[in-house]
């Protein structure tokens, strides 16, 4: 992926050098990656949200999760990796800045990317290194630790520089739907519905999002920016996270009705979608009937 001569972003906030929490109060740590995988996987298989049973955990360990920000650090990441995300992010900027307006009619209006170490404070309660990369509605925050990447490579599978990127434009289409209104339109449908709707419901929230990072992804490829293989990185990147294939690999077996992200040939199948079209009307996730 071509990405050393292109602008940074404005929109990142570098937390890892004592902006972030470091550690949790009360002089611990926090729990490791190895735990929080684990149940990470055991709430994939019982349909239950894994930070649940990591805030639980973390309260037995005697943690206490942080409920204010931290404050904004504003200098360029001088590193090649915090360099890389900052550029990713800009490209996310340019081509949905474009894109919103000609697909919905609505501007686009870019969230804040926050690069942090360990464990951090967000909007939506304790960014967890283990948690992986995620989107926070309330604050329009992305929130990553970048040791993700590399659990992602050594224990999931799936790893390169355009790998990374589309995880983070993964989590930059959550924004694009919360600006478009659907995340509020699912948490309201979802607090009706039955714990297997809701399940569904998540994932036809998460293959959406896979589509918009593909839809990224074409307009990236027609500037381009991309080398052969990067898509190829990207599809090996969504198959390690497919709901199957990281149930399977915690207990043996697959639970579709808990799953929350979506198979690894659905989340393959769907950034492809994207970025075969290059537009927002191919991602409509919500009124396909197969998924």
């Amino acid at each position: 992926m071509k990405w050393d001569d292109y602008r940074q972003s404005e929109n990142l906030e570098d937390r890892r050098s004592g902006g972030g929490m470091g550690r949790v109060p009360g002089g611990r740590t926090g729990l490791g990656f190895g735990t929080m995988l684990v149940l990470g996987l055991v709430g994939y298989a019982l349909g239950i949200d894994p930070r649940i049973l990591i805030g639980g955990a973390e309260m037995l360990q005697g943690g206490r999760a942080p409920t204010q920000q931290t404050q904004t650090q504003t200098s360029r990441p001088s590193d090649d990796m915090g360099r890389f995300i900052s550029v990713v992010l800009a490209q996310n900027e340019d081509v949905w800045a474009k894109i919103m307006p000609r697909d919905t009619g609505k501007p686009y209006e870019p969230p804040t990317l926050v690069l942090f170490r360990g464990v951090d404070r967000s909007g939506c309660g304790t960014a967890q290194a283990a948690m992986g990369p995620f989107y926070c509605p309330p604050d329009r925050r992305v929130y990553l630790d970048t040791s993700f990447f590399d659990e992602m490579r050594r224990k999931l599978g799936g790893g390169g520089d355009f790998a990374y990127a589309y995880v983070i434009a993964h989590e930059v289409g959550h924004h694009i739907q919360n600006l478009l209104g659907i995340l509020p339109r699912v948490e309201q449908m979802k607090r009706r519905a039955s714990e297997r709707d809701a399940n569904a419901l998540s994932v036809r929230v998460e293959l959406q999002a896979d589509c918009f990072a593909g839809v990224w992804a074409f307009h990236i490829q027609q500037m381009g920016r991309l080398d052969q293989g990067d898509v190829e990185e990207a599809m090996n990147t969504a198959a390690a996270i497919g709901d199957d294939k990281l149930q399977k690999a915690g207990q043996g077996y697959a639970v579709p009705d808990s799953f929350t992200h979506g198979s690894s040939e659905q989340r393959t199948r769907w950034f492809l979608t994207g970025m075969r079209s290059g537009t927002l009307k191919s991602c409509d996730t919500f009124s396909s009937r197969t998924l």
